[in-house]
């Protein structure tokens, strides 16, 4: 099977050329640092529609139009697959329909509205879209597009190992975030195929999402009832037949990040290197910096499969992560309910050269007695020593304050 989807994947490559973009293979000095290995990003953030899925949408419509008219394409998705196949479908002249949850954001829904395809909110999951999805296709006779669990969409997704190896032929690791398995087994079989165990490919998935490395672990299908994740272009409950075929001949381990692990690969991503990586897209990253992928003296390629995040979504992440990294602190404390009593501590801030992000003043609190408010003040630093010496000047001042940021 290997040589005839390494044969799909080279057919892929011409079909696309023109279509998507090679993106750029590019070296990282911050986390090649971060990590002790050679890191290299594979920037499919840079996609047309902002992720890798329409490579595969694509090639597997172009394919399908080669037996025939296609009256109606059809696929579930709860974001990039949707804009993916709705690319792929208005580029070919084929009528699309998306079914997406009904919780999908309004952003992601009028992306795919915006390429051109017909929205139908569906069900409160995924699962129930793709149901519905499934229902209709069979319904109409449309083709039906499956996200990951389909050959051609793999070979499609395989385009991608290929400019890897044609960018960096002695790479030694590929780390690549997993949903249903779509990516990575196109990516390992490009790989694999042309490089044998010369190269190691290995799987990320979020903690709360583990249904792939799971089935890949017991070597056999495993549905995950419940799942949880800010990652949410790889939640998938159920992988497919194909993909874990695939991924177990061919991929060398699965590892899993938790959600802060990926909330600060997106924060380093966007503050060191510039660029916008959604959660899912990430994984590769977060990965590499929580030492769930050892590499340390090897050439690394991260995938970064997408940066189509929700905004909202991205500043709480760059507020917490502010504070983890040492960079904004809280203190808190509780003063007399009267002029000038707030003056004093901003004028303590103020001396030591601190900038105030907020001042939370509350009155109302039960618990805080008669006369009093308490103040909780957010102050931009350059590391928490600062914070400890307001504290101290403070005190010294006779007013106790605290640290209630996650350095506490």
């Amino acid at each position: 099977m290997l040589d005839k989807l390494l044969s799909e994947i080279r057919e892929a490559r011409e079909v696309l050329r023109g279509v998507a973009h090679r993106t750029p293979l590019s070296s990282s000095m911050t986390f090649s640092q971060m990590t002790g290995a050679e890191v290299y990003l594979k920037l499919e953030n840079l996609q047309k529609t902002g992720a890798f899925k329409l490579r595969g949408a694509y090639y597997a419509l172009w394919r399908r139009l080669k037996e025939g008219p296609v009256p109606l394409c059809v696929t579930a998705s709860s974001g990039n697959h949707g804009q993916g196949v709705a690319y792929a479908s208005s580029a070919l002249g084929v009528k699309s329909l998306v079914v997406m949850p009904i919780y999908t954001p309004f952003y992601k829904v009028q992306s795919v509205r915006g390429y051109g395809a017909e929205v139908l909110l569906y069900g409160e999951t995924y699962d129930d879209a793709y149901s519905k999805a499934v229902e209709i296709a069979e319904e109409k006779g449309a083709f039906f597009i499956h996200p990951f669990n389909d050959e051609h969409v793999i070979a499609g997704q395989g385009t991608i190992g290929f400019e890897i190896l044609e960018d960096l032929l002695d790479v030694d690791v590929v780390v690549v975030p997993v949903g249903g398995g779509g990516l990575i087994s196109g990516i390992a079989a490009a790989v694999k195929g042309l490089r044998g165990d010369r190269v190691k490919v290995i799987g990320v998935q979020p903690r709360g999402a583990p249904a792939l490395y799971k089935s890949y672990k017991e070597g056999k299908l495993v549905t995950v009832e419940k799942v949880q994740t800010i990652a949410d272009g790889v939640i998938v409950k159920r992988p497919g037949d194909l993909t874990l075929k695939l991924i177990s001949e061919l991929v060398d381990d699965m590892v899993l990040v938790d959600d802060p692990e990926i909330a600060r690969a997106m924060f380093l991503l966007l503050e060191r290197a510039k660029l916008v990586a959604e959660p899912a897209g990430a994984l590769s990253v977060a990965a590499l910096l929580s030492g769930a992928v050892e590499a340390r003296g090897k050439k690394v390629v991260a995938v970064i499969s997408g940066g189509n995040v929700d905004m909202a979504l991205l500043s709480r992440i760059v507020e917490r992560s502010l504070y983890l990294e040492g960079r904004q602190a809280k203190i808190r404390g509780v003063l007399p309910d009267r002029p000038g009593e707030l003056k004093k501590v901003v004028d303590v801030i103020a001396e030591h050269r601190l900038n105030i992000v907020h001042i939370e003043h509350e009155r109302g609190n039960p618990l805080i007695n008669p006369g009093y408010a308490g103040v909780i003040i957010g102050i931009e630093v350059p590391n928490i020593e600062a914070v400890k010496e307001v504290l101290a000047k403070l005190k010294e001042k006779g007013i106790e304050f605290e640290l209630v940021s996650p350095h506490e």
